[in-house]
């Protein structure tokens, strides 16, 4: 086996996962972490894999997306899910971990294995593979500059504005209808039109819904992207001459054209998920299930996932990552964690799971993994790498998943995909550890 050492870049949820499969596979990890010589703007501690958000680390059930993705790592040997099972607070369905026990347990696991060596500095330079880099969201500038100069001009975005996701099984059709402006570009876009009366109670629940608190080091990223929400109070027909402008368009149940058209996207090849063309938003969760469900044809939408607008650096994904995570032009190179363009506690953990089993095989002479498409954690790796021009980061969910051959409705269908998932993922795990 080649004993170089490996580098680590970055010990927060996805490096830690990383550094350790990576070193339980025998090989020798030289994991670097920036703080405490250098502190985020969010972070708090100088603690290893520190949650700076939620405690939670979602659903627990494994007929939802996030339990079986916790499943399918648990059954791979995750050690963040090890640890936060161990640091587990009553969170009714929801695995919550107590915050100082879970990343001190994560960093006396890493502290104490014999293959890993934890470097306190900041890393300026991209490494030279073999590496995996897991910088998150708040990644140095220093270092954020050199990676942009080795994947190219508009590669790196240093801002997270992400339009909900809604669920194509969850949207009344007979409301809406498939569409381009002026018949440019074929049917693309499902459009979701509005009366005026409509639009009127829209916009004003719109405009005074409550919004998510933004730190001060994140108001700055938002100058080119405006929420939804702010471009309407910039006037009441903002929106109708924005993304909500419904010339070209006439709707066939009236055979005119509507005030204002809401367009959905497809965010997926299957169709099974649509994205809110144009609606980026800071708005509170909650806040966005109750407004966007005014629009009649998502009245009984469900969500795969919601707006969000925070810092967070991550790169083109399909553009520069090839299979697992690896950089296309520079082999023995990997992204993992938010960077890589996962949207969550659990997906970036996935991501760091991932590239290192692939660089561990790969180092110790076998071929590439391939993760079956058939469990979240394949799924969720293949969308991140597939051509997608409209790319934004993604959260693990039940349409990323292949259609499951099985008639009845959303819940039967979905117990069917996480069952097919158990078993997919049991086998690749077997197959794994042989």
């Amino acid at each position: 086996m080649n004993l170089e050492t490996i580098k680590v870049i970055g010990a927060g949820l996805a490096g830690c996962e990383a550094a350790w499969q990576l070193a339980e596979r025998g090989c020798k990890v030289e994991l670097y972490e920036m703080r405490p010589g250098t502190m985020t703007p969010a972070h708090k501690t100088a603690a290893m894999a520190e949650l700076v958000c939620s405690n939670s680390l979602g659903a627990s059930n494994i007929d939802t997306a996030s339990g079986l993705l916790k499943f399918e790592l648990q059954q791979l040997g995750s050690l963040i899910l090890q640890c936060a099972e161990a640091a587990m607070v009553p969170a009714g369905g929801a695995l919550a971990v107590d915050r100082s026990q879970f990343s001190r347990l994560v960093s006396e696991r890493i502290e104490n294995h014999p293959n890993i060596t934890v470097v306190s500095e900041v890393v300026t330079e991209v490494p030279k593979p073999p590496a995996i880099i897991a910088t998150g969201p708040l990644t140095d500038d220093r270092f954020a500059q050199q990676l942009t100069q080795l994947l190219g001009t508009e590669m790196l975005a240093f801002y997270d504005a992400a339009a909900p996701i809604v669920y194509a099984e969850s949207v009344d059709f007979s409301k809406a209808f498939w569409g381009a402006r002026y018949g440019k570009g074929g049917d693309d876009y499902l459009n979701c039109p509005l009366t005026e009366d409509q639009y009127q109670a829209f916009y004003e629940q719109l405009v005074n819904a409550r919004q998510v608190e933004l730190h001060d080091f994140e108001r700055r990223f938002f100058e080119h992207c405006l929420p939804v929400e702010e471009m309407a109070r910039r006037g009441y027909q903002t929106l109708t001459f924005g993304p909500l402008k419904p010339v070209g368009l006439t709707d066939p149940a009236s055979g005119e054209k509507p005030y204002a058209v809401v367009q959905l996207r497809k965010e997926d090849v299957h169709g099974q998920l649509l994205n809110m063309v144009g609606f980026q938003t800071n708005l509170l969760w909650p806040e966005q299930k109750r407004v966007f469900r005014m629009i009649p044809a998502l009245r009984e939408a469900e969500f795969a996932r919601l707006g969000v607008m925070h810092r967070n650096s991550y790169v083109n994904a399909p553009k520069v990552l090839a299979k697992n995570y690896e950089l296309r032009r520079h082999p023995g190179l990997y992204i993992a964690g938010q960077l890589s363009g996962v949207e969550g506690y659990v997906e970036s953990v996935s991501s760091g799971l991932v590239a290192a089993l692939d660089l561990a095989a790969k180092i110790n002479g076998r071929s590439e993994i391939n993760l079956p498409p058939e469990t979240l954690v394949g799924s969720l790796t293949q969308f991140i790498t597939t051509v997608n021009k409209n790319f934004q980061p993604m959260n693990a969910n039940f349409g990323l998943l292949p259609p499951v051959d099985k008639r009845g409705g959303k819940r039967e269908r979905r117990k069917a995909a996480a069952h097919r998932a158990r078993e997919n993922i049991f086998l690749f795990a077997k197959n794994l550890n042989n």
